[in-house]
Formats: structure tokens, sequence, C-alpha cells
């Protein structure tokens, strides 16, 4: 029993700690924005990706990390309506 309590102690820490882990109400549309805003984030930390993926758009390095900066915003558009009952 101390094991799954610390194990459930564990999880909740992580989950405080790093946004992007998601719980039990996270909906789909936050968790692939989360997965969107980390490969976003990632492309831009490693130079030599973002100089393959401007090559592959035809534009400069610079160009392409704005619009990685900008699409963390909403990465995957708005979020869905909820209809209120």
């Amino acid at each position: 029993m101390a094991d799954k309590l610390r194990t459930q102690q564990q999880l909740e820490s992580l989950q405080n700690k790093y946004i992007g882990t998601g719980h039990a109400d996270t909906t789909k549309h936050e968790w692939t924005s989360n997965i969107m805003r980390d490969s976003y984030a990632s492309y831009q930390g490693h130079p030599s990706m973002l100089l393959y993926m401007s090559v592959g758009m035809g534009c400069t390095v610079e160009e392409v990390r704005k619009h990685c900066m900008e699409r963390m915003v909403l990465p995957v558009g708005a979020p869905p309506r909820v209809e209120e009952e």
C-alpha cells in the first residue's frame, strides 16, 4: 500500500513540475498542444534542425525560427467549443 501511495505522490510532483506530463483531466487538445510546443521548442534548440528545415522550406533560418515561435501560441488551432448543458 505504501508503494502505491509513494508512486501516486511522485506522479503528482512530476505533474506539478512539468506541465506537459498530463493528468486524468487533460483533454486531447491540451495533450496535442503540449506535444507540438515541445516539438517547436526542440527545433529551436537544435540549430542543425533549423538549418535542415530552412533548406526544405526554401527560406532563412531566422524565418523558420520565427515561424516556430509563432506556431507555439496556438500549435494545433483554437480549443474546441464546449457545449454547456
